[in-house]
């Protein structure tokens, strides 16, 4: 049996596992998928999140398994996982980075998609009063994260999304090779995808090669769109 820890990504929360959740558990593992702090239920304030908070927060939650887990990112959560590497290599037996952030030391989700001229995400954040946290224009949600989701999931999937806290986001993160680099990575790439632009994800997994790389034909939400065929490959991955 093994354990997999599922970090979704900015806007969603741990529902966005769902679909996912019982086909591992079907095949005989355990899962843990929760909210991040200020994310899906999660009512922490987000003046009061940073990319530490979240990396503490992460590696206590790999501290309470009773063994060394499988860690999967998707999309942000690439920040999350490849931060919690660092601190907590020996916790940690694979990570899986689906359409996910890798950033190398000293880069930052902000800086990494700044880099993209065409990408979508930035042209549609909508910034809180506070300044704190970006709400995502809903008008372009559904073609941005969802393009190949059935309607009655979109409309549920929107349902759900919440503000992204703003501060990991500029965070540069930070790595080794003596700690990040030790741990076994795989990337599974979605060249359909509108939020993390194909040749993105292609420069970062290329950066920092991982083994395997797996190419799934959907959009940035295949945890919706194609549990199944994601599962088989989370799956043959950690086999």
């Amino acid at each position: 049996m093994t354990t997999y820890v599922l970090v979704h990504g900015a806007w969603h929360g741990a529902w966005c596992w769902d679909k996912v959740t019982p086909l591992l558990e079907k095949a005989g593992h355990s899962v843990v998928a929760r909210d991040l702090p200020g994310m899906g239920e999660d009512e922490t304030p987000h003046k009061d999140i940073t990319l530490q908070s979240w990396t503490d927060w992460l590696c206590a939650l790999l501290d309470e398994q009773p063994e060394p887990v499988v860690l999967l990112g998707h999309s942000r959560g690439g920040l999350n996982i490849t931060a919690a590497a660092e601190q907590r290599p020996d916790r940690i037996k694979q990570l899986i980075y689906l359409c996910a952030f890798l950033p190398r030391n000293g880069e930052s989700v902000l800086g990494l998609i700044s880099s993209e001229p065409d990408n979508q995400i930035l042209p549609n954040l909508i910034p809180s009063d506070d300044g704190a946290s970006t709400a995502f224009n809903e008008d372009a949600l559904p073609d941005v994260f969802f393009n190949d989701c059935s309607e009655e999931d979109t409309n549920w999937a929107l349902s759900k999304v919440t503000p992204e806290p703003l501060a990991p986001a500029s965070a540069p993160v930070a790595v080794t090779d003596a700690n990040f680099g030790r741990v076994p990575r795989a990337y599974i790439e979605c060249p359909e995808d509108q939020a993390v632009p194909p040749s993105l994800q292609k420069r970062m997994y290329t950066a920092t090669p991982c083994d395997p790389m797996i190419s799934m034909s959907t959009s940035h939400s295949p945890f919706i769109s194609q549990p199944g065929e994601l599962v088989k490959h989370i799956l043959a991955i950690t086999s």
